[in-house]
């Protein structure tokens, strides 16, 4: 199988654990009255689960290329955490789709201005017409999916 298709079926894949995640989240947020303790729970089992997976395959960091990194390369978890929190408050309010839909929306937008100017040590790729209405045709999708 061409590995360009395996790296899109496992991305995909992801995102379907992404669609998972934000209700399981949502519930688990409502069980401990805060969707910031729900993402604290949640990032403590993914810490484990990533814990047991690592030693499971030998992996070890670099730790002279960590040093070597700059200093946004460490904001990864803040990312997630942002996105864990909000998507568990958004689902119980907005629903699945809706807090999904918008989700991608939002990750599509900053990463056509990342793609653009090649931020954050990203390869450039030039906004054009084609990913503008690519965006602008997934952004009409949050628009029907709200409608529904």
């Amino acid at each position: 199988m061409n590995p360009s298709l395996i790296a899109m079926l496992i991305v995909v894949l992801a995102g379907g654990a992404t669609a998972l995640q934000a209700p399981t989240n949502a519930r688990l947020a409502g069980a401990v009255a805060s969707p910031v303790n729900a993402a604290f729970i949640s990032f403590a089992v993914g810490t484990v689960v990533l814990g047991v997976v690592a030693a499971a395959l030998h992996t070890r960091p670099d730790m002279a290329a960590t040093r070597a990194l700059p200093w946004y390369a460490w904001l990864g978890g803040a990312y997630g955490a942002c996105f864990v929190v909000a998507a568990a408050w958004g689902v119980p309010r907005l629903g699945v789709a809706m807090t999904i839909t918008l989700m991608v929306g939002g990750q599509l937008l900053i990463s056509l201005i990342l793609d653009h100017f090649g931020a954050l040590g990203v390869p450039r790729q030039p906004l054009n017409i084609g990913r503008i209405a690519g965006v602008a045709l997934v952004l009409g999708g949050v628009l029907l999916v709200r409608r529904s």
